[in-house]
C-alpha cells in the first residue's frame, strides 16, 4: 500500500515539475497527408479482408451439401462481412469528408 501512495505522489510531483512543451510551427498539411495515407491503408486491407470472408461465406454456403447449420454460418458470414464492407465505405467517405472540410478550414499548404 505504501509502495502505491509513493508511486502516485511521485507521479503528481512530475506533473509539477515538468517543464512546459512548446509546440512547433505546424504543417497542417504534412498532418494531413499522413491521416489518409494511415486511412487509406486502413480502408484497404479492411476492404480484403470483408471481401474474402465474402468469398469464405460464399465457398461455405456451396460446399454446405444441404446441412442446415453450415448453411446458416455461411449466411451469417456473408451477412457481417457485407455489413463489415458497408463500415469501411462508410469510415472512407467519412474520412474523404472530415479532410475536405479540414483542407477548407485551415488551408491548403500544398
Amino acid at each position: 500500500m505504501k509502495k502505491i501512495i509513493l508511486t502516485q505522489v511521485l507521479l503528481i510531483l512530475f506533473l509539477f515539475v515538468v517543464s512546459p512543451v512548446y509546440a512547433q510551427s505546424a504543417d497542417v498539411a504534412k498532418v494531413q497527408t499522413f491521416i489518409q495515407s494511415v486511412i487509406q491503408v486502413l480502408i484497404t486491407l479492411s476492404g480484403l479482408v470483408a471481401a474474402g470472408f465474402i468469398v469464405w461465406g460464399g465457398v461455405g454456403y456451396i460446399t454446405s451439401s444441404g446441412n442446415p447449420e453450415a448453411l446458416e454460418k455461411s449466411k451469417k458470414t456473408i451477412l457481417y462481412s457485407a455489413i463489415g464492407l458497408t463500415l469501411v465505405l462508410g469510415a472512407f467517405v467519412v474520412s474523404n469528408i472530415v479532410s475536405q472540410l479540414a483542407t477548407s478550414a485551415f488551408g491548403s499548404g500544398q
